[in-house]
Formats: structure tokens, C-alpha cells, sequence
């Protein structure tokens, strides 16, 4: 097992040399305690990012994985929340925006609990942690433990998971709610329009944008968008960063199946700890049932987000009213808003879907509106057929290697092999012409955004470890799967116990899940 920092160069044609090209955009973007997504215009270090990166690291070397994961989590904040940047010191204030001046994390986050020796911001991103930490551990158990490497990440994980499920359940129906699109991850996506139509702009003249000195005005979110989200941020920070009285509150389907992917993830933790996981297994079956309750859409064959700062209560127990844009669901409150985004799709990555759902899923995305493995290269990140979509503007068209990756975790973990092995295939194919690009262009893979891109090399070194066509199920007898007593037969119907074990599969002789 490799341990140092040091590249594996995997011999064989292409794909040893794409694993070496991977491997050198992680190594430039190596700080010494963590990884950059790309170094001019993300100069820090990003929480989601961090945790789709020590994925791919540690077919690299296990001990930087870890060590990335630890100096994320070491700037978590007493209350629980996982920041969603760590600022570099030694970075110039005017290199990004918004930066530590303006979160002012340490003053303004104080009574929540932020950390005084080093500056981050407010807001947060999806929880891939657990998940994460789940897999950096079984890339090496002995050096994890060797290092308490898992019983120090867990009890930082387990109050991230209760700061989400009690502080960000502003809907009141267990799901966690996003303050700010930021948080979401898919900053600038057309499900935030409504949302943020009741957001008072900060004025132009109060900020200045960085982001454009690195990209294209046309590829970037508009003036107009970024001064909602300032004024967002800004209100945030200027309530002491407490949750629950913004403008912007909405439940979002990625978030949560993430969060209950990890949830999955937490339980395994427990249990190579010494618990049986039992209950966690339980939570993340409960949160699978929310989910299902308050977002799918059933008319449209896919997860919608909820606006819970419109609509009233009422309504039937699908959470969608027969359609896009209805309200109900326990909790009341709230509407779901009628844009199709690959969010929606990748709740795929559960065990515990219903079979039903999880079908009618793949059919969306091989669609018209997503185009997985017809008219689209990779599945955008926006309908295809939407009348917002822009094959090149951020998080409104193109596509992004974090949500195809997902996607076909969760084509495999719910026996789509064909499907996910072509989805593989263009992955690979793509990062590579496109120089580990940010996000593509769906049709053509021409590349947008930053170049070298951290997120992109790490998830092909995570490619590239699994070899093609390979089995995808790990045995439930085994000693680290998910079992159907683990997960409660409830469930054992529509085939949970067999698929929990599958997201994260067999590497080389090594069990990932």
C-alpha cells in the first residue's frame, strides 16, 4: 500500500497514462495539509471538494487523504457545521471573493462556535464526509488504524450530521434545508431563480467579483445572481450566523441523499468502532422515506426541490401534489419548484429507493431532458429541453464529473451495469481530452472553467481503480456490507440490503463500501 505523497504510475497504454496526467493535477494542487480545487481561481480549501478528492487520493496515498479530511474537519465549528471554505492565510484577501474580511468568521460566527485560529466562512456544503472518511479508511485499515483515524473523525461527523438534522430542518419534515445556493454546491442553477426572485441585490458597487478574472463573463453567474447571493451571505453573517430567519430556506434532493448516503457511512464507522450502527442504519432509512415524501415527483419521474419560504400548507403525502410546484408533505410548509436539475436524478445513490422509483430515474435521465447515453455525452446539470439551459454557463447546462460520477455510483448500485459502464467510459474519455476540466460542455466535452480541475482528476483516479465491467455487489455475508438485517427487513422488499453494499465497490481486493 502506498503511503507517501509520492504519484502511482499505472503501466498500460492510456490509462496509465491518464492515471499519471490525474495524479500530477493533484499533486500541483497539494498545499501540504490539503488540495486546492485549481490554483488561480480556487485558491483554498473547498469542503465538498475536499471530500470528492481524498476519494480519489487514496489510491494515491492513503495518509494524505486522511490528512485532508483532518484539516477540513479540524476547522469545524462547535456547533456542528463544516464550513464550506478554509481560508489559506498566506492567500491575498483580493485573490477570491468573498473572502475572510467579509465572513468574518471568528467575530461574527462566535457565538456559534467558530474557530478563532483559523478563518472560514459561514455557510456550508453537501456532507460527502462520512462517506468519504468511509472509503479513505478501507483504501489502508491498518494505517487508519494505526492513526485513530476513525475515532477521531467520528464524533467531528456524527455532531456535523445532528447540526443538519435538528438547526437545518427549517421545513419541519427531517430534511435539511440550504440557506444560500452556495451551500447546495450547484451555485448558479435555474432551481435558485424563483428562490432568490425575493432577494434584494447588494449593490455592484459593494463588491468586487474575482471569478471573473479567471472566466469568461458568459460561462460565470450574472451580476444580478451574485448580488443576491452577497446579499444573502451578508444578511447571514449578520445575524451571527444563526439558521432558520433568511429568505432563503429549500430542501434539495442532492443535499439530503447525500447526507443519508454518509448517514450509510457513519453506521459502518460505528461499527468498526465497536456499535452495531443499528440506529444509523435506521436514520438513514427514515431520511430515505422523507425524502421520498416531501420531493419526488411521480408525474415527472424525478426529486424536485422545495421552496420552503412559498406556498401554504396542505396537500397529499407525495410532497408534490400531483406535479411540480405543489405543496404538502409533513411539515406543511412550501412548494416544490417545477426545474428538472441532475439534483433530482441522484438520489440514485441510495440502497434503500424503492425499486420502483429508482427505474422510473434511469428512464428520466436516458430522456429528452437529460439525454444520458443518447443525445448527451455526459448528463448535464441542467434539462436539456429547459428554456434556462446554456450548455456552457456555471451549473445551468454544462456538466460537472462530481454529479456524473455519482451517477453512475447509482446506476451501478441499482444493477444499470450497461448504463453505467458506458457513463464510465465517456468519464474517462472526457477527462482526459478536456484537461481534467471543471465542467464540459454535455455535447461536445469542450472544456469550461478551470483546467486541472482537482474534483476531475481525483474522481478519474477513482475510475480508473475500478476496472471496467467489473462485479459491483459485495457479498452481504460480508464482514464490511450492509446487510438486510442492518438496514431492517422493512425494507428487505424492494431489494435494500442487497444494494446498500454496492455504493463504493470492489477496487483491486479491496473492499471500498
Amino acid at each position: 500500500m502506498v503511503r507517501s505523497g509520492a504519484p502511482v504510475y499505472d503501466p498500460g497504454g492510456p490509462s496509465g497514462s491518464l492515471h499519471l496526467r490525474a495524479s500530477r493535477v493533484l499533486d500541483g494542487n497539494w498545499t501540504g495539509t490539503s488540495t486546492v480545487p485549481s490554483r488561480g481561481l480556487y485558491p483554498h480549501q473547498w469542503s465538498w471538494d475536499s471530500a470528492f478528492i481524498a476519494i480519489g487520493l487514496r489510491h494515491l496515498s492513503p495518509l494524505r487523504a486522511q490528512t485532508e479530511l483532518e484539516t477540513l474537519l479540524g476547522a469545524q465549528w462547535a456547533d456542528g457545521r463544516v464550513p464550506h471554505i478554509v481560508f489559506n492565510p498566506s492567500v491575498p484577501l483580493d485573490a477570491y471573493f468573498p473572502s475572510p474580511d467579509f465572513w468574518r468568521s471568528s467575530t461574527a460566527g462566535r457565538a456559534a462556535g467558530a474557530p478563532r485560529t483559523v478563518q472560514t466562512s459561514g455557510i456550508v456544503q453537501p456532507p460527502v464526509h462520512a462517506l468519504a472518511v468511509w472509503l479513505v479508511h478501507r483504501a489502508d485499515p491498518g494505517l487508519s488504524r494505526a492513526r485513530s483515524f476513525l475515532s477521531r473523525m467520528y464524533p467531528r461527523l456524527a455532531a456535523w450530521h445532528r447540526y443538519l438534522l435538528h438547526r437545518r430542518d427549517l421545513g419541519g419534515g427531517g430534511l435539511a434545508s440550504v440557506v444560500h445556493p452556495w451551500e447546495q454546491g450547484m451555485d448558479n442553477s435555474p432551481c435558485w431563480d424563483a428562490p432568490l426572485s425575493r432577494v434584494t441585490p447588494a449593490p455592484a458597487r459593494s463588491f468586487r467579483r474575482a471569478d471573473l478574472d479567471h472566466g469568461a463573463p458568459e460561462d460565470r453567474p450574472t451580476d444580478l445572481d451574485y448580488g443576491r447571493y452577497v446579499r444573502l451571505a451578508a444578511d447571514y453573517r449578520d445575524r451571527g450566523y444563526t439558521d432558520g430567519g433568511g429568505e432563503f430556506a429549500v430542501e434539495d434532493p442532492l443535499f439530503n441523499a447525500l447526507l443519508i448516503a454518509s448517514e450509510h457511512a457513519l453506521a459502518e464507522i460505528a461499527r468498526e468502532l465497536g456499535a452495531t450502527g443499528t440506529a444509523r442504519h435506521a436514520r438513514a432509512e427514515r431520511l430515505t422515506a422523507a425524502l421520498v415524501e416531501r420531493l419526488w415527483d411521480p408525474a415527472e419521474g424525478m426529486f424536485f426541490c422545495r421552496d420552503e419560504r412559498s406556498g401554504a400548507g396542505g396537500g397529499d403525502r407525495t410532497g408534490a401534489g400531483g406535479g411540480p410546484g405543489g405543496s404538502g408533505g409533513r411539515g406543511g410548509r412550501g412548494v416544490l419548484v417545477p426545474e428538472r436539475s441532475v439534483a433530482g436524478l441522484l438520489p440514485l445513490i441510495l440502497p434503500a429507493l424503492p425499486r420502483d422509483i429508482a427505474a422510473t430515474l434511469v428512464r428520466t435521465a436516458g430522456g429528452p431532458h437529460f439525454g444520458l447515453g443518447g443525445a448527451a455525452r455526459l448528463v448535464p446539470s441542467y434539462d436539456l429541453t429547459g428554456e434556462a439551459f446554456d450548455p456552457h454557463r456555471y451549473w445551468r447546462g454544462p456538466a460537472w464529473f462530481n454529479t456524473n460520477w455519482l451517477l453512475e455510483r447509482g446506476l451501478r448500485l441499482h444493477g444499470e451495469h450497461g448504463r453505467a459502464d458506458a457513463l464510465r467510459t465517456a468519464l474517462l474519455d472526457t477527462a482526459g481530452e478536456s484537461g481534467f476540466a471543471e465542467y464540459v460542455d454535455p455535447f461536445t466535452g469542450e472544456a469550461c472553467g478551470a483546467l486541472g480541475f482537482s474534483w476531475t482528476a481525483a474522481l478519474t483516479l477513482d475510475l480508473l481503480h475500478e476496472p471496467s465491467g467489473a462485479p459491483s455487489v459485495v457479498s452481504p455475508q460480508g464482514r464490511d456490507a450492509l446487510t438486510d438485517t442492518a438496514l431492517g427487513t422493512g425494507a428487505g422488499a424492494d431489494g435494500a440490503g442487497q444494494r446498500a453494499c454496492e455504493f463504493g465497490t470492489e477496487a483491486k481486493g479491496g473492499d471500498r463500501g
